[in-house]
């Protein structure tokens, strides 16, 4: 079992949670159980993912929730690129958030790779 506070992907994509929870704020109100709602539970799913993994026991239990996390920031990208395309987000922020994402998706492919040779 780690801290799963000590690490830096951990962190980033907690980071990532508070900026797009900043940044869908100023979304149109008939998003906010849309789009709204589904982009925030799947940018929180990512961190979520990563400390519940850090809980379990195995290094196949947790490469299992990495795993999970990653698919979760996947589905970020495509919800912000949609909230992009709907004009929801400016260029500069849709930019910033495609910056955080794709570092915390190449963090997550290499301690997911780092855990599954451990084993």
């Amino acid at each position: 079992m780690k801290d799963y506070r000590k690490l830096v992907v951990w962190e980033k994509a907690h980071k990532l949670v508070l900026f797009i929870y900043k940044v869908t704020r100023a979304f149109p109100k008939e998003e906010q159980y849309g789009l709204v709602s589904q982009i925030r539970r799947a940018a929180t799913s990512t961190p979520t993912n990563i400390a519940e993994g850090c809980g379990k026991y195995t290094q196949p239990d947790f490469a299992k929730y990495l795993q999970h996390a990653f698919g979760s920031i996947q589905e970020v990208q495509y919800l912000s690129f949609l909230s992009f395309e709907l004009n929801y987000l400016n260029k500069d922020v849709y930019s910033s958030l495609e910056k955080d994402i794709n570092e915390v998706k190449a963090m997550l492919i290499g301690l997911i790779q780092k855990v599954r040779n451990k084993r």
